[in-house]
């Protein structure tokens, strides 16, 4: 063999080694530094900003629930992080005052509960450390159901956009979400391999999460019958129906009203639309445009939107037009997953938006529609299917990280984040 030729087999052989290459996954190592970050972050605008905390946030607070080990733990503790540790500490009969606590489902203060027992009482703790699970759940889940969809890189742009979300601090925080989002992923991961006693046990278990977990009903119905398995899928359903009903009947014998979640919407000035998702997508719209108008106006004294009193009419109008911008963003978003990644993705999405459509709250029609989104997955397969261009990718990740630090700053200072 001539002296070229072997110098080209030894290269060859370097560039084409006989052991496969192996990959490792990103989701530690990305749920590791952003979580870290997002929590030094919070620490940071906590210990700083500390003096210009809202003063109204004495009205929403309740030190005895939220103060736990000190700011690294309690400044995960806000708004409706009150409610769940309430319910978490000392059930629905006792800590519900006129039954507002029903509206939020049993499942994620109730695995607080045990677990901040077994800590001896430090339940904001047994929150964060739920909720720090389940995300690393629901990016490993998530990450398995990219990559089956758009390859290595896909699924790491997709995961990216996930951990760097504006909302993804909810995802730390005593809050439902993390639990949600990764119940969500396992009942579409099983059922997509046909195992639907687990598919339909973890639908119940989002149910029992979140009202919202209806919205995997539909979508896995479209699994079986694009799979040609909807006499079995149908056969494993009532797992879930027993699971969700499992609330209702408990509220009945404690507070003797099946469907008190229900009806403690109207606590929360939310109504249930006569046009269904239509009348919340015409009250966000006129919000937006009123938003719009106060914004164009310059004025801190005339009030487009009326419906809010006790708020800076301009803070309310940013407020509106953000929330309307995100309806628009993830209807756009739900359509490119539909058409992508098929009609269970789909339905899954559509749905999901639709819900709390239905029920717009009489001041903000779009109440808390930013950090619902966080939830519907698909949203972001289809945002990781769109950021293969780079300058788009380069966009995505930084408006994300731009308005996650402006939120996650609204946060520690106790003011109103989605």
């Amino acid at each position: 063999m001539a002296v070229g030729e072997r110098v080209r087999d030894r290269r060859a052989r370097r560039i084409e080694p006989h052991a496969p290459i192996v990959r490792r996954s990103p989701v530690l190592e990305i749920f590791v530094w952003s979580r870290l970050a997002i929590w030094a972050a919070a620490l940071l605008g906590f210990l700083t900003l500390e003096g210009r905390v809202d003063p109204h946030s004495a009205r929403f607070d309740d030190p005895n629930l939220t103060h736990d080990l000190g700011a690294v733990t309690d400044v995960w503790a806000r708004w409706d992080s009150v409610w769940f540790l309430r319910v978490a500490e000392h059930g629905y009969a006792h800590a519900s005052p006129a039954g507002a606590g029903t509206a939020f489902f049993p499942l994620y203060p109730l695995l607080i509960r045990g677990l901040g027992w077994t800590l001896g009482g430090h339940y904001v703790l047994a929150g964060v450390l739920v909720s720090l699970a389940a995300t690393l759940a629901a990016f490993w889940l998530f990450h398995r159901v990219a990559e089956e969809r758009l390859g290595v890189d896909g699924a790491r742009r997709s995961l990216l956009y996930l951990a760097l979300f504006p909302m993804t601090f909810f995802l730390l925080a005593v809050y439902s979400e993390a639990l949600f989002l990764a119940l969500a992923l396992a009942a579409f991961a099983l059922a997509e391999r046909g195992r639907w006693t687990g598919a339909w046990l973890a639908t119940g278990l989002a149910v029992l999460t979140r009202l919202t977990g209806l919205a995997l009903v539909s979508a896995l119905l479209v699994v079986a019958w694009r799979r040609g398995e909807h006499a079995r899928a149908l056969r494993s359903s009532p797992i879930a129906i027993v699971l969700a009903a499992l609330y209702p009947l408990w509220l009945w014998w404690q507070v003797g009203d099946a469907f008190a979640f229900a009806h403690a919407q109207r606590l929360w000035h939310r109504h249930l639309s006569p046009a269904g998702p239509l009348g919340g997508i015409w009250n966000g719209l006129r919000a937006a445009w009123a938003g719009v108008e106060q914004l164009a106006s310059g004025s801190h004294a005339h009030r487009y939107w009326p419906a809010v009193t006790d708020m800076d009419p301009m803070r309310v109008a940013l407020v509106n037009l953000a929330s309307f911008v995100c309806l628009a963003l993830f209807a756009g978003l739900a359509v490119v997953a539909w058409r992508r990644f098929g009609p269970a993705y789909g339905v899954f999405s559509v749905a999901s938006l639709a819900l709390p459509l239905a029920t717009p709250s009489a001041q903000w029609p779009l109440q808390s529609y930013p950090r619902l989104g966080l939830v519907v997955f698909p949203l972001f397969l289809a945002l990781g299917a769109l950021g293969r261009r780079p300058r788009l990718h380069t966009a995505i990740v930084s408006v994300s990280a731009l308005l996650l630090g402006v939120a996650l700053t609204q946060w520690v200072l106790w003011e109103w984040v989605a």
